[in-house]
């Protein structure tokens, strides 16, 4: 198993020290669950050289001047850290031969993305993950947010899944990242249309046309949804499309790291997955799915 979408620090914390020890701490727990690999992934905006690429993007939304004021705070939280010393943190662990890649979870950011790019590609990264996290500026995966979770109860649910399909089939053209994070996280607050299908049907194409891989995420679990990402049956299209698969727990804190990695080989098991896709220089490869901890056949 892999462990391809890892945090350092909580959404609630501005910043943490960037230190080996915790990396250790990682790699030590992951390996305990059968994972055999890490992927560092820290999100992109959390560091101040994305600020001088994509600026204020929030600034005269059409129709979403209300949210104008949450998006600036989140990103005064959040813009704290330094690109250049979490680059040279993963590449020390690499040197103390530590079972991690290094990575990096990518917003989409619609009309940027060439200068989003052009900003990654000074640096030695194996593996990007490429995240829809906001609908306009609209943060409909603030669970814990009450401005966020007040434009579920007035948005129509449909429309909201056409949104985030129609932003994530714009980052997979792009080919700007190598795999689709939580390709579902629309459901996060527990808000589902009745026939999801035909975003299900979206998503599949996009992973499929890009030739991006798609993880699977026990996350979704942790989350008003109580699902995996995916869905079972958007799993199920990936699958019949032959799409490369990543497994990952979104962890920002030790104890999630290789969360319920064995309920996710027992599923993909299941699927006929017999391989995930690990990345080096974002150059793929497969990793054999090895039978789970505990599991002696």
């Amino acid at each position: 198993m892999l462990d391809y979408h890892l945090h350092l620090w909580p959404h609630s914390k501005r910043e943490t020290p960037m230190v080996l020890d915790q990396l250790a701490a990682y790699c030590e727990r992951a390996q305990e669950k059968g994972v055999v690999e890490i992927a560092l992934t820290e999100h992109l905006h959390r560091f101040t050289q994305l600020d001088a690429v994509v600026g204020k993007f929030w600034e005269g939304a059409p129709n979403e001047a209300h949210l104008e004021a949450s998006m600036a705070s989140y990103f005064d939280h959040h813009v704290q850290a330094d690109l250049d010393a979490y680059v040279e943190l993963c590449l020390e662990a690499k040197r103390q031969g530590l079972p991690v890649v290094m990575g990096m979870e990518v917003d989409y950011y619609r009309g940027q993305m060439d200068g989003v790019s052009e900003l990654l590609a000074q640096y030695p990264f194996d593996v990007l993950l490429g995240s829809i996290h906001w609908i306009g500026i609209w943060q409909f995966d603030d669970v814990d947010g009450q401005i966020a979770m007040d434009e579920w109860k007035t948005r129509d649910v449909d429309a909201c899944w056409d949104a985030y399909t129609e932003a994530l089939e714009e980052l997979a053209a792009t080919k700007s990242c190598d795999v689709l994070a939580h390709p579902d996280l629309v459901k996060v607050a527990g808000y589902r249309p009745g026939a999801p299908t035909e975003w299900w049907d979206r998503i599949a194409e996009a992973a499929s046309t890009s030739n991006m891989a798609a993880e699977v995420s026990s996350a979704g679990w942790r989350k008003p949804a109580n699902e995996l990402y995916p869905a079972p049956g958007l799993l199920e299209r990936f699958v019949a499309k032959g799409v490369p698969l990543t497994t990952a727990s979104d962890a920002h804190r030790l104890e999630h790291v290789a969360d319920r990695a064995d309920d996710l080989h027992a599923i993909l098991t299941a699927a006929g997955v017999t391989e995930l896709q690990g990345y080096l220089e974002r150059t793929p490869h497969a990793v054999q799915l090895r039978p789970a901890i505990g599991n002696d056949a």
